[in-house]
């Protein structure tokens, strides 16, 4: 039987849970935004489906009273989201949210995933973070894979993506087109997010081996065009950021342990890549890339299927596996 979902949040991204929600077979019951030209449209003409009879709205508990689960999508940090989950889990909503610190809100906002946790189990709810980076690429799928492996001694895992091929909000954090110097500035201030989550999958791997880091370390810096390079319509002049390079590390006394690579640029080669270093061999594994943004709706919708199985309380993509890995 399929899933009521709720969408609360109607960009690209939540657009596309509904539409890969629609593709699974469940149904869609509510919707929920704060853009006033989507209040009062059709959410299935809106993600392309058709009439569903199903209109948006901005009472977030009109749009997910009559739901099973609440599919999650507006910006990348806890401390702005907790309002929107903290409201949908007073109404005994589980939820499955795309916001990247909630994939392990453990290391930045350890207060605030007290007081979630604490709130979803007494309201009977469950909660998760996850996506496809962070959430799967390069930290749940690095586990699944170390679990052939009898003792792992390091993990590496990294992603390359062509930022061409995604969509415009997203080329627009990582600061294609823009000034070095001024895309590094808004960085730093946080006017442009680049990659968020290179410490949250460090932390998902090491959770699932049982690994206590001492330190954790993670930075992100533009790539600058080297010559005018244009792909998939998007044009990039000589002397402009052409994407973003950055990486988490996770270190036991000073050895390094985990470590998470992230690079995004307009012309790159996509692939995904996993070494697993082990005391008896290594195991490489290695893609030819993964879509974004339909790969992430797709997680999404995946671990809203296996949600009645999981705890009520504040989980993440560790918890959701049957296994522990060696890593020492």
């Amino acid at each position: 039987m399929g899933l009521r979902l709720a969408i609360y949040g109607l960009g690209e991204i939540g657009r596309l849970l509904g539409k890969v929600g629609v593709m699974r077979g469940h149904e869609i019951v509510g919707a929920v935004d704060i853009d006033p030209k989507l209040i009062g449209e059709d959410i299935g003409e809106l993600i392309g489906v058709g009439r569903l009879g199903v209109k948006v709205t901005s009472d977030v508990e009109e749009a997910i009273r009559e739901s099973d689960v609440v599919l999650h999508a507006t910006t990348s940090y806890l401390p702005k989201v907790f309002p929107q989950l903290e409201k949908a889990v007073r109404l005994g909503k589980s939820i499955v949210s795309t916001c990247e610190t909630l994939s392990y809100p453990f290391y930045r906002y350890p207060i605030l995933a007290r007081r979630l946790d604490e709130l979803a189990k007494s309201h009977g709810s469950t909660i998760i973070g996850t996506g496809i980076n962070p959430g799967f690429l390069l930290d749940t799928l690095a586990i699944v894979l170390a679990s052939s492996i009898p003792v792992v001694k390091a993990i590496k895992a990294k992603r390359v993506l062509n930022a061409a091929k995604r969509r415009q909000a997203f080329r627009k954090k990582i600061g294609v087109g823009m000034n070095p110097e001024d895309y590094e500035k808004g960085l730093r201030s946080g006017e442009y997010t680049g990659h968020v989550g290179y410490a949250e999958s460090v932390c998902l791997i090491a959770e699932a081996a049982g690994l206590n880091l001492t330190r954790i370390a993670e930075d992100q810096k533009p790539i600058v065009a080297e010559e005018s390079i244009e792909d998939s319509g998007v044009t990039v002049e000589k002397g402009r950021v052409k994407g973003i390079k950055g990486y988490g590390i996770g270190y036991v006394n000073d050895q390094e342990k985990i470590r998470i690579e992230f690079e995004a640029t307009v012309n790159a080669e996509e692939f995904e890549e996993i070494i697993l270093e082990g005391e008896e061999y290594t195991v490489t594994w290695r893609s030819s890339g993964t879509p974004g943004d339909l790969g992430t709706a797709a997680v999404i919708v995946s671990v809203a299927e296996k949600l009645e199985a999981m705890p009520y309380g504040l989980v993440t993509m560790a918890d959701l596996l049957p296994f522990r890995i060696g890593l020492r």
